[in-house]
């Protein structure tokens, strides 16, 4: 099921992360392109629920895209954090605790999977969290400013993104504890 309505919108996602990558390189307005960049990023972010949604609703849910879905949104996030540290919004601790922790558990579910325990690294509502937190703190320090004259996107986006690292190390620490029984067995 490589060509279904929702492994295209995933494919979508992907290839257009170049464009948010690129709005801040085209010379634009800094207001203009702050704005630019948080409107495709909440579009790309939604094709993720409506990815999901689609592959519910028309049956065409696939082991091709529930690999596929998720190396999306880590692109996503991955590629949205290191313009947001180039733009000086974000910490580079903050994107290497949430870059690494992104790598570290893919290897480890891959592990798993290959080992046939992929089940004790299925994703927990805790990883959930951690990954809503991240989607709203992006968009906000991707936007930098006020929100309806009221709310201050920079300062709520720097601690949301700081909420989304300690999120980030504690599923990190939850899913190694899960794994850690089947690790220990494998290596003896």
């Amino acid at each position: 099921m490589f060509f279904t309505v929702p492994t295209l919108l995933t494919w979508t996602r992907i290839l257009c992360i170049p464009l948010l990558i690129g709005v801040f390189y085209l010379g634009l307005e800094t207001s203009v392109q702050n704005l630019v960049a948080t409107v495709m990023f909440v579009v790309f972010a939604a094709t993720d629920w409506l990815d999901g949604y689609l592959a519910r609703k028309l049956n065409q849910a696939s082991s091709f895209g529930a690999f596929l879905d998720p190396v999306a949104d880590k692109f996503l996030v991955c590629a949205s954090l290191l313009v947001l540290v180039d733009q000086q919004r974000a910490d580079v601790f903050v994107a290497l605790i949430i870059i690494g922790r992104e790598i570290a558990i893919s290897a480890l579910r891959e592990w798993m999977a290959q080992i046939g325990a992929s089940k004790s690294v299925a994703v927990h509502m805790l990883g959930k969290v951690k990954t809503t937190v991240q989607m709203i703190a992006i968009p906000f320090l991707l936007f930098d400013g006020r929100l309806f004259g009221l709310i201050d996107t920079n300062i709520w986006g720097h601690w949301l993104i700081w909420v989304s690292a300690i999120l980030t190390v504690w599923s990190m620490i939850y899913y190694l504890q899960k794994a850690l029984p089947e690790i220990r067995r494998r290596v003896k």
